[in-house]
């Protein structure tokens, strides 16, 4: 009996010691991540410098992990977490980006690339990184080197906060580009060269008795047949299964757990049939996950679910492994160990620098803006850091280049919060500038919206607004169309993984809502999109919170105008109107803390003109409302870009307070007498551009009070389409004076809700514009 109650409490005491000690590593990790935040480190910093430190602990090592087989079975979880890794990896690239025409950001990624490999390859026969160098290791070495890290770099440009914006989206599309091309080489280099027998050419076919051991090994010509079988099923198989599992799980729906079983089953069997022949293990996952389906709800799930596992359970226990499997405490302080760590460090960055300025010239790139791009796509990823060691173990490498190639890429990941922080200066400073208002917009620049969506009802009104915005200039606009989902509880069941925008709706109404966006904004760029850039976006989020999700997107695009439409508008069937008063408080917090000029848009027949700007017979009779204030210059400023447009009919009005009237008002401020000194120049350049020239039409009206102001409004009616008001007006004007006292709607001032209002016309648009407030902070919480 004693005999049975020392065994279990031995088997209690084995399996407990590492699952404690997993949970501190994680306890620490995460408080050491609290404790770096204010130096802006991403959480692998906090989880490389507790694993090396762990690994590196005679405790650790001496008490857990050289007990009953622990270096053997650390060993093996990393095998098996590195497979994970690259089967993930590969799900999320597309390689038949290879065979299309490239983009600025291959063109950026591979430029990197070449003159990384080129300076490495030339420079590292002098260090002697290798056990036995020769000029194969020097160009697989080169090429290692000249890749980066696509999956740390999202991860940790998310962390920042800069994953949204263009320079972040931009560097991580080169990243992918660079990582992609990278392991395919490798892949092939595996199966042509020996890189643990000194980069020997393996043997065609079969070995014959007289041959030097270093022939010894597995076949070219089965590894290769091996993996091309594997690349056909995978092709072809994968597919007809996948498909038959996202149709038997629609989304919305639990998994089946035998179609689960089924999935993951074949996956496995198909990767595991060029290792069979001697293929390596974690490059036949990638393979495997490369050439099977990325789209579907399979894929997505198993991506989801792996990267969830390696961020919270794997990436602390990697470093500690790597850390064990390193030894830094045998890193010795010469100057040859500080010329190996130091070349490592220069050679990527030189290399980077120089080819993203040479790309940089060659699209028109900002020298900073290269340089910047550069020192992102100079990181190394866990891949490389799980190359290194196992070149380490197959003495590929030395012991001494071991230590130099991981401390190398872990400078390279410090500095990268130090980047984020220049590109969100830079950014601030341009804002501090020029403020993103209309009125200050170089025309010659591309203009930059956010157009919101409440539902597909929205897109015909959005499609001819984005018309009419573009101007006649070739910058053109650029625009974020963003949908405005609801969070409820319902949909946040449904929330998955996804990427640098954090999460993916999977509820089966809000894919087809967005899906029906999409498609018809696609084909409004297909037939009529000239000048015209779209790029799908999503605020996510309660009521209480989406203004906050407005805000943040817009001010990470740095985009000049936010136009928002009116919370009642038409339905999806547009012949009635829907009444969504949760997105009226969402304007409404939007108006208080937009980073840049917004509007709303009350749609009242103006999506319901179709192909008015493409036919002659047509005309959007056009007219601004002038009275005065920042709001009717940014409105002003607007009209000047839709002015040359075809098929815009633009009249200007403005309405003047009656000389003696005006005497007979209450002594003006310093301030006040500022303010229409602007407006008289403003209005005087707009007259001088537009006017004068007969391109628009001017009207103006002398008034003496509110009351006519009011009559004059209502004499509009049913003589334009879209009326063009400014939010707030003067607000001492003697024409706006007591409006306020009968407003239905004070998100859109007095004019903006009197020509909204039921009493008028009931086929007239309105666009209420308000200029950006500097004094504003971006994203408030309000």
């Amino acid at each position: 009996m004693d005999d049975i109650d020392s065994t279990c409490t031995a088997a209690l005491m084995k399996f407990s010691i590492p699952a404690v000690s997993f949970i501190c590593l994680l306890i620490v990790c995460h408080v050491l991540h609290i404790l770096l935040k204010p130096i802006s480190q991403p959480r692998i910093i906090s989880e490389t410098i507790v694993g090396l430190i762990l690994g590196n602990s005679h405790l650790v090592r001496s008490k857990i992990l050289y007990v009953e087989d622990g270096m053997e079975n650390m060993r093996y979880l990393t095998n098996f977490g590195m497979t994970l890794y690259m089967f993930a990896l590969g799900l999320e690239m597309d390689p038949m980006v290879l065979l299309r025409i490239p983009k600025r950001e291959a063109v950026v990624a591979y430029t990197g690339m070449f003159f990384t490999f080129v300076i490495t390859s030339c420079a590292t026969p002098f260090l002697r990184y290798g056990v036995n160098s020769n000029y194969k290791f020097d160009i697989a070495f080169a090429i290692i080197l000249s890749s980066t890290g696509s999956p740390l770099l999202t991860r940790v440009l998310t962390d920042l906060k800069i994953g949204r914006s263009d320079i972040g989206k931009f560097a991580i599309s080169a990243a992918v580009y660079s990582e992609l091309v990278t392991i395919f080489i490798i892949c092939v280099g595996y199966v042509i060269f020996q890189p643990e027998r000194g980069f020997h050419i393996r043997r065609i076919l079969l070995q014959r008795p007289d041959e030097h051991e270093y022939k010894v090994g597995p076949s070219l010509f089965p590894i290769a047949a091996a993996l091309l079988l594997q690349i056909i099923i995978s092709l072809v198989a994968g597919p007809i299964i996948f498909n038959w599992v996202n149709n038997a799980n629609p989304h919305g729906k639990t998994f089946k757990g035998s179609h689960l079983v089924l999935s993951a089953t074949f996956a496995v069997c198909v990767g595991c049939i060029s290792p069979l022949m001697g293929f390596g293990k974690v490059l036949s996952a990638f393979i495997t996950g490369v050439f099977l389906p990325r789209e579907g709800r399979i894929s997505q799930f198993v991506v989801t679910k792996i990267n969830y596992f390696l961020t919270f359970v794997f990436y602390p226990y990697f470093f500690v492994w790597v850390g064990s499997e390193a030894k830094f405490n045998q890193f010795e302080f010469k100057i040859d160990s500080w010329a190996k760590l130091f070349g490592l460090f220069a050679f990527g960055t030189v290399g980077k620098i120089i080819g993203g300025i040479l790309s940089g010239l060659i699209f028109g790139f900002h020298w900073s803006e290269s340089i910047m791009l550069a020192s992102l796509l100079n990181v190394k990823g866990h891949l490389h850091i799980y190359l290194t060691i196992i070149a380490m173990q197959e003495q590929i490498i030395t012991h001494l280049t071991c230590i130099c190639m991981i401390l190398a890429m872990l400078l390279k990941i410090v500095y990268i919060p130090m980047v984020a922080q220049y590109i969100i200066q830079r950014a601030k400073k341009r804002l501090s500038n020029q403020p993103l208002a209309l009125q200050w917009h170089d025309p010659t620049e591309q203009l930059r919206i956010l157009l919101c969506f409440h539902g597909p009802e929205n897109v015909p009104c959005f499609v001819n607004f984005m018309e009419i915005s573009k101007g006649i200039n070739d910058s053109g606009i650029l625009v974020y169309a963003t949908d405005m989902v609801e969070l409820t509880d319902q949909i946040a069941s449904t929330l998955i993984s996804g990427g640098a925008d954090n999460v993916e709706v999977t509820d089966k109404r809000v894919i087809q809502i967005r899906e029906k966006i999409t498609t018809a904004l696609e084909e409004y760029t297909e037939n009529n999109g000239d000048r015209v850039t779209i790029r799908r976006a999503m605020a996510l989020a309660t009521y209480n919170t989406m203004h906050q999700e407005i805000c943040n997107l817009a001010g990470d695009s740095i985009v000049n105008l936010i136009v928002l439409p009116f919370h009642n508008g038409p339905s999806s069937d547009e012949q009635t109107y829907t009444n969504l008063t949760g997105f009226r408080y969402v304007n409404r917090k939007v108006l208080r803390n937009a980073p840049c000029s917004i509007a709303i848009m009350v749609d009242r027949g103006f999506g319901a003109i179709n192909q008015i700007l493409n036919s002659s017979s047509n005309t959007l009779n056009t007219v601004v409302i002038f009275i005065g204030g920042k709001d009717d210059r940014e409105a002003l400023a607007y009209a000047g870009r839709i002015a040359y447009q075809r098929g815009v009919k633009l009249t200007v009005m403005r309405f003047l307070v009656d000389t003696d009237a005006e005497n007979n008002n209450i002594k003006k401020t310093y301030e006040q007498e500022e303010e229409m000194k602007q407006d008289d120049e403003c209005f005087a350049n707009f007259y001088e551009k537009h006017v004068a020239g007969g391109t628009v039409s001017y009207l103006e009206k002398h008034l003496v009070n509110s009351s006519q102001a009011y009559n004059t409004l209502q004499s509009l009616e049913g003589k334009y389409e879209l009326f063009i008001v400014g939010r707030g007006g003067r607000v001492n004007s003697l024409l706006t004076m007591g409006m306020n006292d009968w407003e239905e709607c004070p998100e859109l001032g007095p004019l903006g809700d009197i020509l909204s209002g039921p009493n008028f016309s009931i086929t007239a648009s309105v666009l209420i514009i308000q200029q950006h407030d500097p004094k504003v902070e971006p994203g408030g919480g309000a």
